[in-house]
């Protein structure tokens, strides 16, 4: 992992944070444990980042839900 996709997976977990109103601690695990983290966001860094903070926020959130990691 690149300083800049560590970067990017720092601010994916924060703006997750603060949509589901749950800790930074408790969404970094869920998308590590559900494989979001290695296989979504740090693999898709090149394409993620030129979107939106909104949405990004709301493509991890629905890939949370259809993982079964979030209601």
């Amino acid at each position: 992992m690149t300083f800049d996709q560590m970067d990017f997976a720092t601010y994916c977990v924060g703006l997750v944070s603060c949509k589901l109103g749950i800790s930074q601690t408790e969404v970094f695990d869920k998308l590590t444990a559900s494989g979001i983290m290695r296989d979504y966001i740090v693999e898709a860094y090149d394409v993620l980042h030129c979107f939106s903070g909104e949405y990004i926020a709301d493509e991890l959130v629905s890939c949370m839900k259809e993982k079964g990691v979030i209601e």
